[in-house]
């Protein structure tokens, strides 16, 4: 059984830990706040683009460009974002474990598959995965997400692509749901394929004039729209971090709240019998005086 004094130290240990759960709870929610505004901003701006795209498409069906045009699956990169830090329950592990199980299943039918990762904790989690190749790894840019960030990111994606380093992008992310809720979500960035409704009636499609042209035009929007749906991406991934991060140091705190307390009934128990067992002592000492 624990002395006294062990007991006493495990308690000072678990409070302390606990005061600084509490507080990381305290900032994750501030900042979820400004990161939740962030993402409900984005939003709007992100579905129109894809409206626009599916406008144009819809209009210019004779329309080609090499963002567009469905290639042969061989060689597919997989764009996963994660967090820089850890302390936020599952966010990491289920994105590590959705990536894994997307490569093994060969979800989409492409023979390779080849990772860059934004967030330390992904790297750390993937890495030493056999059978895995890593293309680049983007740290330190979940603190601060900017879209000059999210267009850089795009633009190399975009070159790689058009190149022919790959014949297929895809994006995994958490998507945010709300503090408590987070969605593993993997969506096709390249090749871009324009939202078209086949369920709504068929109606009058009034065209525009293009300046200069409508290929030119849509060359300019396509790898906008890869930036844009990045940055969306990852202010989601990042809302969604604070919010994982927030919901557990609550249960963190939650648990050395019990645990204070099973300890404390554990010290009292300990306390009283040191105290009978002295007393007892002291009894006996005094009836063999006797």
């Amino acid at each position: 059984m624990a002395s006294l004094k062990d007991i006493k130290k495990r308690i000072g240990s678990v409070k302390n830990t606990q005061q600084i759960t509490k507080a990381m709870k305290m900032v994750s929610a501030a900042k979820l706040r400004r990161a939740q505004d962030a993402v409900v901003a984005a939003r709007p701006y992100a579905d129109k683009m894809q409206d626009v795209l599916s406008s144009m498409a819809q209009r210019n069906a004779e329309a080609s460009h090499p963002l567009l045009e469905e290639r042969e699956k061989k060689r597919a990169l997989i764009v996963i974002m994660t967090a820089d830090r850890g302390l936020c329950g599952g966010f990491n592990s289920s994105i590590v474990k959705a990536a894994e199980a997307f490569i093994r299943n060969q979800a989409e039918g492409y023979e390779e598959y080849t990772l860059r990762i934004i967030g330390r904790k992904g790297n750390e989690g993937l890495k030493r995965r056999p059978g895995l190749v890593i293309d680049k790894v983007y740290e330190n840019l979940t603190g601060n997400i900017t879209y000059a960030t999210a267009s850089l990111i795009g633009s190399e994606i975009v070159d790689d692509y058009l190149e022919d380093k790959y014949d297929g992008v895809f994006m995994m992310y958490n998507r945010f749901i709300s503090a408590i809720s987070q969605e593993v979500t993997t969506t096709q960035l390249l090749p871009i394929v324009p939202e078209i409704s086949e369920d709504e009636e068929p109606s009058y499609v009034a065209d525009y004039i293009y300046e200069p042209s409508s290929v030119e035009v849509l060359s300019s929007i396509l790898p906008k729209h890869i930036e844009v749906q990045l940055f969306r991406a990852m202010l989601e991934s990042v809302a969604s971090e604070h919010g994982a991060r927030m919901s557990s140091m609550d249960s963190a705190s939650k648990n050395a709240s019990e645990m204070i307390n099973k300890l404390t009934l554990q010290y009292n128990r300990a306390r009283q019998a040191a105290i009978t067992t002295e007393l007892m002592e002291i009894i006996s000492g005094a009836e063999s005086i006797k």
